[in-house]
């Protein structure tokens, strides 16, 4: 009977010991998807935290080939809705003929047209990288 006794009392051990050390795992994971996913800045002082343009190479401006990667890929890779296709230079070319040239392409990437939603899906890309990753898009 005292036989029995220490094995149960044993098996009970390990596994107080696995719930408490899968508990300490949990309160980590659970801390980990909780914690802030950005920061809220204001104009005219210092952000302690980086923002998405500074993230990139050298924390300059995204080059036209980051932003269409990351950005503009989805949509004009695939002609998404007949959007202009990345590398079409003839719709393109139609396009900004219809829009105005260069500026008349960026004024409607800036305030977005058809499908499109203001600045596609770069909200945070300023107007000199839009217009870079139309030039790269259209060869324009």
């Amino acid at each position: 009977m005292n036989l029995i006794k220490k094995i149960l009392v044993a098996q009970a051990a390990v596994v107080a010991l696995w719930a408490v050390s899968a508990q300490a795992a949990t309160n980590d994971d659970i801390a980990e998807r909780l914690k802030p996913v950005g920061n809220v800045c204001i104009q005219g002082e210092e952000c302690a935290a980086a923002g998405p343009a500074a993230a990139s190479a050298g924390g300059g401006p995204r080059s036209g080939e980051e932003v269409v990667g990351k950005f503009c890929n989805a949509c004009h890779g695939t002609g998404l809705l007949n959007s202009p296709k990345i590398g079409d230079a003839a719709a393109w070319q139609a396009h900004a003929d219809k829009a105005g040239g260069l500026d008349g392409l960026l004024a409607n990437a800036i305030t977005g047209i058809n499908a499109m939603p203001p600045k596609g899906t770069c909200a945070n890309c300023s107007d000199d990288e839009l217009l870079a990753a139309i030039k790269h898009m259209s060869g324009l």
